[in-house]
């Protein structure tokens, strides 16, 4: 079983999400919080595969909870679900190491697919979302790729696939590559190149051209 945490101020929107997210028989929404401080301090004593975060919450917001898990508990991914299709949101939220970003009028298939696909180590962005944000993240030198040197021409393949949104999985299945194997060659290009997370990584391949 999947163990979500749903963060969501609202109570009658919390407990429809949930209702929503747990017609999937994979998932449970095994914590509830109303806003980031009693997310965070959910995280503190339970395990939880995926946090799903409101942006605006009262006492702490989704965007800084995002920050401190992901912070705290790398491991465990982060889905922002929001009202708000801003782009400056939803480029905080990648910078904050969220790996999805969901409007709440998305529907249910929508969103168990976008938590199914951060799971698996991709980047879930709602086709709204992504389209107000892509041109920005597009915005990148023109040219040959500028990479850097220490990457292994294997290492570039996985770049590319990350930046066009592949899943570890996708990626080893795509290079004949075992999915440790993937992971393995993602921590060496995150020390190599001083990022954070695969999010960082996608954005790097965007603006030097790697795709």
């Amino acid at each position: 079983m999947i163990r979500l945490l749903l963060a969501e101020d609202q109570t009658m929107v919390r407990h429809g999400l949930k209702m929503m997210i747990e017609t999937d028989p994979e998932l449970e929404v095994a914590g509830e919080a109303g806003n980031g401080k009693e997310a965070i301090a959910l995280c503190e004593i339970n395990a939880y595969d995926l946090v799903i975060l409101d942006v605006r919450m009262p006492e702490m917001d989704g965007l800084e909870a995002a920050r401190i898990i992901h912070s705290r508990w790398p491991e465990r991914k982060v889905l922002m679900l929001t009202t708000f299709n801003d782009d400056e949101y939803a480029l905080e939220a990648l910078r904050a190491g969220a790996s999805g970003y969901m409007l709440k009028e998305a529907d249910s298939d929508s969103l168990i697919r976008s938590i199914k696909s951060c799971l698996s180590g991709g980047l879930s962005l709602q086709e709204k979302v992504a389209a107000k944000i892509m041109p920005k993240l597009l915005k990148k030198d023109s040219g040959r790729p500028r990479i850097d040197p220490s990457l292994t021409p294997r290492e570039i393949d996985i770049m590319r696939k990350i930046g066009e949104g592949r899943s570890n999985k996708e990626i080893a299945d795509e290079l004949g590559l075992s999915v440790g194997t993937v992971k393995n060659h993602i921590s060496v290009m995150l020390d190599k190149l001083e990022l954070r997370d695969r999010t960082q990584i996608a954005i790097y391949a965007i603006r030097n051209n790697v795709i």
